[in-house]
Order: C-alpha cells, then structure tokens, then sequence
C-alpha cells in the first residue's frame, strides 16, 4: 500500500532538447511510449497531485487539468516553468523534477521532502549538483518575478539567494539526464537491465 506525498510533483517538460536534436520526452523509453509518460506514470502512484510543465500541450494520455503551459511561450528557461508554476500553486512547497532523470529512487524523493522542511530550497547532489531535483516552496517567487524583470534566467542564481539545502547522495547513475543519442541509449541499456532483475 503506498501512501502518496502530500506535497504537489511537477515534471518539467519544457526544453528545447537542443543536443538531441529531437524532442526527448516523445522518445519511446522502457515499455512506455514515451519518456514523458514513463516519468508521469512512475511517480503518479507516489504524489496525491502530479502535473507536467511544458510550453505546449504534446501529450496524447494527459487530461489538460494536469498540464502548466509557460506563460512566457518564446523564451526557453526553467526560471519562466517555475514562475508559471507558482502562479499556479501558492503558499505551498512542490517537488521538482525534469523529465529526462528517469531513474530518480522514490527513497531519494522522500528524503529531500523530509529535508526540505525549514527551507525554500532543498536539492540534490552527487559529483554534480542537481538544480531541477528537488524541493522548492512558493516563497520562491519574489525572487523568481524579479530575476525575470532583470532578465537573469540562471537557476543557480535563484538557489544562492534563497534559503536553501543540498543534500549529496552517492548514486551517481540515479540522476543521469538523457540530453544526447549516446546517454539515452545508455539509459534504455539500463532500463531494460533494471526490468530484467
């Protein structure tokens, strides 16, 4: 029996997927038709309210309710997914993840709930830092507003001038990304072995 997280899971979605040449989350991956719906439905069981952030409405399984359009449709930046986030969900904290870090334990995910309590931030870290893993609270959004009217668009920057927490985690292979050909073959490698244990 699960019992889902109280706290709101937003998949982020919105990339222009530049290094693959493609649209990663349409790619086919394990037995799901693709990325996107594999990532979605992975976490569904585990959050009472699961959406998808993304700049246009891609997605064939997804009712419209579920979906976060940018409001900002011409600049591609997580800082604008965030904004339309919160807009969306005030005074609450929302567990962030991208689409293409499939292999994210819901062990990992508890743990940086549970850490997250008395900051405004609270991602994860393993050789490198994982800026679009974690928890994040509407108290953000000052922040997020005024960074857009100055045209700052690094999430680090809303990171370093934020209450925030980051945990090390020593997985690395838990949080690859899937940007180009070579790691998304790499990770359908590791799927299907992962399946097959």
């Amino acid at each position: 029996m699960i019992t889902p997280f109280e706290i709101t899971c937003v998949i982020l979605s919105g990339g222009k997927s530049s290094r693959m040449g493609e649209d990663k989350s349409l790619l086919p991956f394990s037995t799901s038709k693709t990325l996107i719906q594999y990532q979605y439905e992975r976490l569904k069981p585990y959050f009472k309210n699961i959406y998808i952030s993304s700049k246009i409405n891609k997605f064939d399984f997804l009712e419209t309710d579920s979906l976060i359009l940018d409001e900002n449709q011409d600049v591609f930046s997580p800082i604008l997914a965030l904004d339309s986030i919160f807009n969306k969900f005030k005074n609450q904290k929302i567990f962030i993840i991208t689409v293409d870090s499939p292999f994210v334990s819901i062990e990992t995910i508890s743990k940086l709930i549970i850490e997250s309590e008395n900051y405004d931030i609270c991602i994860a870290q393993t050789e490198k830092t994982h800026n679009l893993c974690g928890v994040f609270s509407s108290n953000i959004s000052v922040s997020i507003k005024s960074m857009i009217k100055n045209d700052i668009h690094k999430i680090n920057y809303l990171i370093k001038n934020n209450k925030y927490k980051i945990l090390e985690f020593p997985n690395n292979r838990e949080f690859m990304n899937i940007n180009n050909n070579e790691e998304y073959n790499k990770s359908l490698f590791y799927i299907n072995k992962d399946n097959n244990s």
